[in-house]
């Protein structure tokens, strides 16, 4: 009878989902800003913390891309949007980092009854219901396996945009404004990619 008990509260746990979602190259200079939701049973978030995911930004390159095929595994969902630079240029940053989150979020076969964000900043356009976690990272493992989805994602793609525009070293800063990226810039000139609104904040243009 305990058995059963347990095995019901088991099944029930299963069916409660957390979604989370965070963002990655909000800061940087050259490219997307990306974004990912996952959405988690109760029981694979303890088997992904067991394997070690928490913050992407705590974890080496190498141990965030072994942990991405585990967390696709055993995510029930997970959807990736990314926003452009010339969008950021156009709508300003947090606007299009916005946009980046709901076009991750209409991946999601269902529509989330409930979102976890990283950060102090509200998903404006998002018309459910909405928790900030200031360090979400750090504490909601939905929103750590949304960080890695989302920082392997945006590495990725700027190791294929280094063979498109090399002579920015973009395969080692990944767009973000390094002291050697902003040289190369004043050496080579900005590319399509590069944020230009930033850039003007950094007397580059």
């Amino acid at each position: 009878m305990q058995e059963k008990k347990e095995e019901d509260l088991q099944q029930a746990l299963n069916k409660v989902f957390e979604v989370g979602i965070d963002e990655v190259g909000r800061g940087a200079i050259f490219g997307p800003v990306f974004s990912a939701a996952v959405v988690l049973t109760e029981k694979n978030k303890s088997i992904l913390k067991k394997f070690g995911v928490t913050d992407s930004k705590k974890l080496s390159p190498k141990k965030r891309k072994l942990l991405l095929p585990k967390i696709l595994f055993l995510s029930s969902d997970y959807g990736i949007g990314q926003s452009s630079a010339r969008e950021i240029d156009k709508l300003g940053i947090r606007v299009a980092t916005e946009l980046s989150m709901i076009r991750a979020l209409k991946k999601l076969k269902e529509k989330p009854s409930e979102l976890i964000i990283d950060g102090s900043l509200l998903l404006r356009p998002w018309k459910g219901i909405q928790k900030n976690i200031v360090s979400g990272d750090s504490k909601f493992i939905s929103i750590a396996s949304a960080s890695i989805v989302a920082k392997v994602s945006r590495d990725n793609l700027m190791d294929r945009l280094e063979k498109k525009h090399s002579g920015y070293l973009i395969f080692k800063n990944k767009g973000y404004g390094t002291r050697e990226h902003l040289s190369l810039i004043k050496k080579n000139g900005i590319t399509k990619l590069h944020r230009k609104s930033f850039l003007k904040k950094s007397n580059l243009i």
